[in-house]
């Protein structure tokens, strides 16, 4: 199951073209979804979830709670859009272009990628590169 959930004003569009595009990333991992929620936030939202569990003092795009064992994967993925409004300007991308990229980036942690050393990191923006292009919506 995915869920989709707004502490903002932000609402995802395509809801269904979101869910295949998750359950065919899984799916290429060789993963099977439990209970999969992203919850779309702001700023402060975001931060004081960092602050209260993480013990981290600044600002961040997303935060990830697994609930994951074995091939079942799942968790809470919280998403601040006013951080991946601002990356996107930044790295000069669409913002739907950037949610994708977030998106992809707290499964792709629930399916046991890290990107804390240069050489995880590098192998991460390889495969965030490779789920975006599995997104397909009909216009």
């Amino acid at each position: 199951m995915i869920n989709f959930f707004s502490e903002t004003s932000f609402n995802l569009t395509s809801e269904d073209a979101y869910r295949a595009w998750l359950l065919q990333i899984a799916t290429s991992e060789n993963k099977a979804l439990t209970e999969l929620n992203y919850i779309f936030c702001d700023d402060a939202y975001l931060n004081e979830i960092n602050i209260k569990y993480l013990n981290h003092h600044d600002l961040t795009d997303i935060i990830s709670f697994q609930h994951s064992e074995g091939k079942q994967v799942g968790g809470d993925i919280y998403i601040s859009i006013e951080r991946v409004t601002e990356n996107a300007e930044v790295f000069k991308v669409s913002l739907a272009q950037e949610l994708l990229r977030v998106m992809a980036h707290g499964l792709l942690h629930f399916c046991g990628y890290k990107d804390k050393t240069a050489n995880e990191a590098k192998l991460m923006r390889e495969k965030e590169d490779e789920k975006i292009k599995m997104f397909h919506v009909e216009q």
